[in-house]
């Protein structure tokens, strides 16, 4: 997803620094290393990395999104977003509902198996997270005081 005030065009206040560009590229393995092992235990859980990225913006969305915010959540065009929530509903991992006000807006939720699937790998997310805190935590600080 783009953000257009957060352009690269815009000048920077003050020139980066060499280990400014040390701390973006620790930043950005960091989140790399947690991205492959998200993905890797997605797979491992039977799940396709996009599913459980999905599973996870439903559940922490309060437990129920329409297409058209899951679309936006995941960064994806609208008819990808109902493409997924038809492999979703295929899968058993989640249910719709249409609006009966408005046919165009479809709510999704989880199922139980999906509730399972979803608790299970975000313990051992959690579990990542808390093992890259301790290098992340450094740079984010080093970015809060400038």
């Amino acid at each position: 997803m783009r953000h257009p005030e957060r352009s690269c065009l815009h000048p920077s206040r003050k020139p980066l620094t060499e280990t400014d560009y040390r701390h973006l590229a620790e930043f950005r393995f960091l989140l790399r290393q947690f991205l492959a092992f998200s993905e890797d235990a997605a797979r491992k859980a039977g799940l396709s990395p996009q599913h459980h990225q999905a599973l996870l913006a439903i559940r922490g969305s309060g437990g129920q999104l329409t297409v058209g915010e899951l679309a936006m959540r995941l960064a994806i065009k609208p008819n990808s977003a109902v493409g997924l929530a038809d492999r979703l509903a295929e899968a058993e991992l989640v249910m719709r509902r249409t609006d009966g006000n408005d046919r165009r807006r479809v709510e999704l939720t989880l199922t139980a198996s999906a509730n399972r699937k979803l608790a299970d790998l975000s313990q051992s997310h959690r579990a990542e997270l808390k093992r890259l805190a301790p290098m992340l935590a450094p740079l984010l600080k080093a970015w809060g005081k400038h």
